[in-house]
């Protein structure tokens, strides 16, 4: 059985990619043909979800600055956005109840609310999924949409604790200690190396938190983000998370073919997750509204709110907690798996042509914005750039420094992460704060004075696509970008890059080059 899970996930999962279609549309698909065949899910599946959102959690927890969440564009947009939704749809839960739609008639006023409250939340594994396929976890418009979705988690923590029968216990205040730990976790992680021990810790650690948090009556998921947040910052923290990356990955497939296994939906079912699945726009719409009226970018708003358009595995948890009160009836878990399953499918292919999106509509989305700016939102331009080297981290700051020790005038770097940026800064460095995928950097920069671009950033997709924004403003300078896979390199020269490396191999180069100079500096 194990295997025939295996066989059908990736069989629907490459599909899925053969049609431009994110794998994770492929596993819900896999999920609902399982449980159609009549394959019965053991707790092996279970388990598997279970770890893989404990994983992506603990990853988000590392690269997380707890004090955003304390940034009014973050906690002002989660908070309000939940309110509103939550009036509008039980408004319109009682509304379809008096027309008397089936399995909206039987609600009362509380069980509106409740699908409501379920409804309200985003899904993080969607989200987080979405944004890590784009490179853009660490972008603005990525930090806003996973400091919401912080928020909103706990929230539906904090309900899925207080309607359970055990209450947290009152040991559950020392856990407020916790933060007094990280010296010896971080130590802890910095003897571990850079091997198969690394990610071990990780998992460790993750489920370390957990156990105490369920230890005190909280969700040992919980713990595993509280425990994440608390060594975040450090050097290690980031070579922890991209340790666990593929793993995280691997067993989340298990929590995308469980929704599947859920139940088995009537035609009467379907239509009603596909009229809620209608409300997905006006979410999105919402979002897109109240960050724009909290003086975010027109960009940064919309492509937030496009990841947040989906609906929550936690809607799941909290209607599965409503139906064991009998506070709504066994049905409505199936129709919100459905609803759950119709939204990935709806955020998946809509954020797969977000960039495209804001490209076409700009001059619309511009027209929301506030003429205010907050702080993280004033655009740096770069004066009188002959060179720009796209990306800062290990392979950008060793092109930028070669660049700079042979003499090169007026080379400047962007980077996407203020926080490294600000250590460029630091160390006397050009480097600017900046989206390369943003159509207004490269209308506003003097295109005409820079020579050559060169793209040090991992992900071939985010490099083309600022390709098509550097067409549209008639650049006419040299381009060279780096590559991982031979595949990816023919995608690039395709695109219109002049040169492009692949790192692993020119790493060689480099290596053996070093190696000649101090053989002939020893011979002279």
């Amino acid at each position: 059985m194990d295997y025939m899970w295996i066989a059908v996930a990736f069989v629907c999962g490459y599909l899925a990619r053969q049609i431009k279609l994110p794998p994770l549309v492929g596993y819900l698909a896999a999920g609902f043909g399982l449980h159609l065949a009549g394959v019965t899910p053991d707790d092996t599946l279970e388990t598997l979800s279970d770890i893989g959102i404990t994983l992506l959690l603990f990853t988000i927890g590392l690269k997380l600055d707890v004090r955003s969440l304390l940034k009014k564009e973050i906690w002002g947009t989660a908070t309000s956005h939940m309110l509103m939704i939550v009036l509008f749809l039980t408004g319109n839960s009682l509304l379809l109840g008096s027309l008397g739609l089936m399995y909206f008639s039987d609600l009362s006023l509380t069980g509106s609310l409740l699908i409501a409250f379920a409804l309200s939340f985003s899904s993080t594994v969607c989200a987080v999924k979405v944004l890590e396929e784009r490179a853009e976890l660490r972008s603005r418009h990525g930090q806003i949409a996973i400091g919401i979705l912080i928020i909103q988690d706990i929230a539906a923590v904090v309900f899925v604790t207080f309607t359970t029968d055990v209450l947290p216990s009152i040991w559950a205040i020392g856990l407020l200690l916790l933060p007094l730990l990280r010296p010896m976790i971080v130590k802890l992680l910095q003897y571990c190396g850079h091997g198969e021990l690394l990610p071990l810790a990780g998992f460790f650690l993750a489920y370390t938190g957990g156990e105490l948090f369920e230890l005190v009556g909280l969700k040992a998921q919980l713990g595993a983000l509280v425990v994440a947040i608390i060594i975040s910052g450090q050097p290690k923290s980031e070579e922890l998370a991209k340790s666990l990356f593929h793993f995280k990955d691997l067993f989340l497939i298990g929590f995308f073919l469980s929704i599947g296994f859920t139940a088995l939906p009537t035609v009467d079912m379907i239509w009603i997750a596909l009229i809620v699945s209608l409300v997905l726009p006006l979410k999105a719409g919402l979002f897109f509204v109240i960050m724009t009226q909290l003086k975010l970018r027109g960009r940064s708003s919309m492509l937030a709110a496009l990841s947040l358009a989906n609906y929550s595995e936690f809607g799941l948890i909290v209607t599965a907690a409503s139906v064991s009160f009998g506070l709504l009836s066994k049905e409505w878990l199936v129709i919100m798996a459905l609803i759950v399953s119709f939204s990935f499918i709806f955020s998946s292919i809509i954020n797969a042509y977000a960039h495209r999106i804001y490209a076409h509509w700009r001059s619309l989305i511009k027209r929301f914005e506030k003429p205010e700016r907050l702080e993280e939102d004033q655009l740096e331009i770069p004066q009188d750039a002959s060179i720009l080297v796209v990306g800062m981290g290990r392979v950008g700051t060793g092109a930028y420094k070669t660049l700079i020790e042979r003499n090169y005038k007026n080379v400047w770097g962007i980077e996407l992460m203020r926080s490294l940026a600000l250590e460029h800064k630091q160390e006397k460095r050009n480097v600017i704060v900046a989206d390369a995928e943003d159509p207004f950097l490269w209308e506003t920069i003097n295109i005409e004075k820079i020579e050559m671009i060169m793209f040090a950033i991992p992900n071939h997709k985010d490099i083309i696509e600022t390709v098509k924004q550097l067409r549209l403003v008639n650049y006419t300078g040299k381009l060279a970008g780096i590559a991982k896979y031979d595949d990816n390199r023919d995608k690039l020269l395709s695109a219109g890059i002049d040169v492009v490396f692949n790192f692993y191999q020119k790493a060689g180069v480099g290596f053996a080059e070093q190696a000649l100079k101090i053989m002939d500096e020893s011979d002279s």
